[in-house]
């Protein structure tokens, strides 16, 4: 297998070479207008309320507007597993690799470690390489992570018992909500009342709430919603690391470590877990399948945990430091793998 060949053809892809100058462009004019005043922090608030309410919930839903077929079933129950799996696994992993710390410091090394910023990091970089089923994969990975962050995520930080309103907030959540009603409408559409649509003469019938087939007037401003997800996002992340201090982070040791397992070892050991799986017993997963699972892993520290730790006021700077610092790394490492992961592809390790 030629290297330098593949890396061409990966270089002379529009899509992905498209996609990671978008990414840094934008994230820089979010930086620099900030600096020069021209948007302030709270811009960056405002986007993430049209990022949660409206642009990821329109993309959650829209992503399972698509036929349903065994093997892009079986990829998603997949994604779902190993979500559950790998999440479960950091939260006792995380125990150990921060155990030499107070428990302050551990506690938030060890959330930020296991949640990563998948709504402006992850989800964003994924629809724009692989498109809408990279979208849906996303969406299904997204499920467990969702109910632990608002679940163990918050008990860990407040260190107080559930309450109501966390489960609340959980069953409530518009994307989770999007997310539950397009998986069901993808899996069941066979079994929703028929609406039979005209297509170039030939007739189909379709279940009602296809609504890119039975719907469209709907459908189109959904599509424009979820479009507006991964330019606001990466703008947003420019605003919020122009506010952070650069030198208080650049300095701190523990920040560029923590940054260096979540952003880089976690997903590499994931790497090489999925290639192993492959040469030892045969696994065989979708290269889109995986891109998903590591860009979601690449992500820098989640902004809700950043939340948590400054209103009850448990290590913000530290957050603060680590978030920064993981946004950098993740900036650089996402388009790294994305190309590994296209080479592997390329190599026959996934399909």
């Amino acid at each position: 297998m030629n290297l330098g060949k593949i890396l061409e053809d990966i270089l002379n892809n529009n899509n992905i070479i498209g996609t990671i100058s978008s990414v840094l462009i934008i994230i820089l004019i979010g930086f620099i207008f900030t600096k020069k005043k021209i948007l302030s922090e709270v811009t960056a608030e405002n986007l993430s309320k049209i990022i949660l309410f409206l642009a990821i919930p329109a993309l959650s839903y829209n992503a399972f507007m698509q036929d349903m077929d065994s093997e892009k079933l079986n990829q998603s129950m997949s994604l779902l597993i190993w979500s559950i799996v790998i999440h479960l696994a950091l939260i006792f992993i995380s125990s150990v690799i921060f155990k030499k710390y107070g428990k302050s410091e551990k506690d938030v090394l060890r959330m930020i470690t296991i949640f990563g910023s998948t709504t402006v990091f992850g989800i964003p970089v994924i629809q724009a390489v692989y498109g809408e089923l990279g979208a849906m994969y996303a969406s299904v990975f997204n499920l467990p992570y969702r109910a632990l962050l608002y679940t163990y995520g918050y008990i860990t930080i407040s260190e107080v018992k559930l309450k109501k309103e966390n489960i609340g907030k959980i069953i409530s959540n518009p994307v989770i909500v999007a997310t539950f009603l397009g998986m069901g409408v993808w899996i069941f559409q066979k079994y929703l009342p028929q609406i039979s649509i005209n297509e170039n003469g030939i007739v189909r019938s379709y279940g009602i709430l296809r609504i890119d087939k039975t719907a469209y007037w709907l459908f189109k401003p959904m599509q424009y919603l979820a479009a507006l997800n991964a330019p606001l996002s990466w703008l947003s992340i420019g605003i919020t690391l122009a506010g952070v201090p650069l030198d208080e982070t650049l300095k701190s040791k523990i920040s560029w470590r923590y940054s260096v397992l979540k952003v880089s070892i976690i997903p590499i050991v994931l790497i090489s877990i999925f290639v192993g799986l492959k040469f030892i017993v045969g696994y065989e997963i979708s290269y889109i399948a995986v891109a998903t699972i590591i860009i979601m892993m690449a992500t820098p520290a989640a902004t809700v945990i950043a939340t948590y730790a400054i209103n009850f006021r448990k290590e913000p700077l530290l957050v603060s430091s680590c978030s920064l610092a993981s946004s950098i790394l993740a900036v650089l490492m996402i388009p790294a793998f994305i190309v590994l992961i296209e080479i592997l592809k390329v190599m026959g390790i996934f399909i």
